[in-house]
């Protein structure tokens, strides 16, 4: 069987890289808060050559999200950052930015474009249109349903990637909205640190027991889903539809989580395309995420089931 899906894992740090590749991944994602948003960790400029050998010693690909909105006085340094990543060898960048593309097309074309819109890549009109201006690949918005998917397929002249495991980011904001908040409750910032680390989590009044995650960092404020998407279930559903690329949110998530999911994945992957045709889902695969799930976090289809009302 020709088709070849990949299983794509955002990874924070070089051993991180080798743990996610050893457990199953075909590809990271990589990059640092400076030019991109919502990275599990940072790994700069001066490091992305050895991750670059780390992925292809393990016969894998390595991308570097570029997802930042940028502003006139990044635009010189963004082109001193393309340089690099061309020169390290990456694989692919995404990117959102059109001036990211410019940038990537005339100081290192040999570099693929993945577009990453967030909730924008709706259409395969659009995702064409990127395609036509040197992207290979769309990040397909998470709001879109089962049916919408598979529908765009044949339409597509590019790559699809779709995120099938982990959290979503919901709300994004440049502006410190925790901090603002916090000074005029006239609540000091303890340790003046609102980032990943201090497990800070906005609560709704009508829905207590829900939890989303909040943080805030030099690209301002995110505010993450209370559950987390896992399609393992019906993920044949996307393979049967030749979606090129399955991406596993890890974001806020403990390397040892992520391993157990990568591998859970891998195995799904991996038995459907030795068979299509006699492909059954294993029900010890979603029982060993199940093992090591936050229990206060629910494991849901996300949007893929539900009936969009426009």
């Amino acid at each position: 069987m020709s088709y070849k899906p990949e299983l794509l894992v955002p990874a924070g740090s070089l051993a991180e890289i080798g743990a996610y590749l050893e457990a199953g991944a075909d590809a990271v994602l990589i990059g640092e808060t400076r030019y991109g948003m919502r990275l599990p960790g940072d790994i700069r400029a001066d490091e992305v050559a050895e991750a670059v050998q780390l992925g292809h010693k393990h016969g894998a690909k390595v991308y570097v999200s570029v997802n930042k909105l940028l502003h006139n006085d990044q635009l010189e340094e963004l082109r001193d950052y393309v340089k690099a990543l061309g020169e390290a060898g990456v694989d692919a960048i995404q990117f959102g930015d059109p001036a990211v593309l410019q940038a990537v097309r005339e100081l290192a074309p040999q570099i693929a474009l993945h577009w990453n819109a967030e909730m924008t890549s709706t259409n395969y009109s659009t995702a064409n249109y990127w395609g036509s201006k040197g992207a290979t690949r769309a990040v397909l918005a998470r709001e879109l349903n089962m049916d919408e998917i598979t529908e765009m397929q044949p339409h597509l002249q590019v790559e699809a990637e779709v995120q099938v495991h982990g959290m979503t980011n919901i709300y994004h904001s440049k502006r410190r909205l925790v901090q603002s908040y916090m000074m005029h409750q006239g609540r000091p910032v303890e340790g003046g640190d609102l980032g990943k680390e201090r497990g800070l989590f906005l609560i709704e009044a009508e829905r207590k027991e829900e939890k989303f995650p909040i943080y805030e960092d030099d690209n301002g404020t995110h505010i993450m889903s209370s559950d987390d998407i896992c399609i393992l279930e019906d993920l044949h559903v996307l393979l049967a539809a030749g979606v090129a690329s399955f991406k596993i949110e890890t974001l806020l998530k403990s390397p040892a989580y992520n391993k157990v999911v990568i591998q859970a994945y891998r195995k799904a992957i991996d038995a459907y395309i030795a068979d299509p045709d006699q492909y059954e889902m294993d029900e010890a695969w979603i029982e060993s995420i199940r093992r090591v799930q936050d229990p206060e976090r629910e494991l849901s289809f996300g949007f893929f089931y539900k009936e969009q009302v426009y």
